[in-house]
């Protein structure tokens, strides 16, 4: 069984560890198996592209790579902060645990 991360596509987050820690950008996609999510803009590589038919010149391209998820802090309104869970009305919803009032998240 896989863990329930804390962090979904289309959020917006913070890198709080590593070589682009304060960047920030928005999760593009989430690979639960290795724990591990490409955010847009952040951990930026170059590979090397060999030519083919479709790219005859070949060239470097620059793309993200994968960055863990432990190092990923959500940003709500501009603010970092812890996520919970809880059931409302029957459903599990994500929350804002640095908020006072406990805001969910969308």
């Amino acid at each position: 069984m896989q863990a329930k991360l804390k962090i979904k596509t289309n959020d917006t987050v913070k890198v709080i560890a590593g070589d682009h820690k304060g960047e920030q950008g928005k999760v593009v996609s989430i690979n639960r198996e290795t724990n591990r999510a490409i955010v847009e803009g952040v951990n930026m590589v170059t590979k090397h592209q060999k030519p083919s038919a479709a790219n005859p010149q070949g060239g470097l391209e620059k793309k993200e790579a994968a960055i863990h998820v432990s190092n990923l802090a959500l940003v709500v309104k501009g603010t970092v902060t812890k996520v919970g869970r809880k059931a409302v009305d029957g459903k599990m919803v994500r929350y804002a645990k640095n908020s006072k009032n406990k805001e969910v998240i969308k």
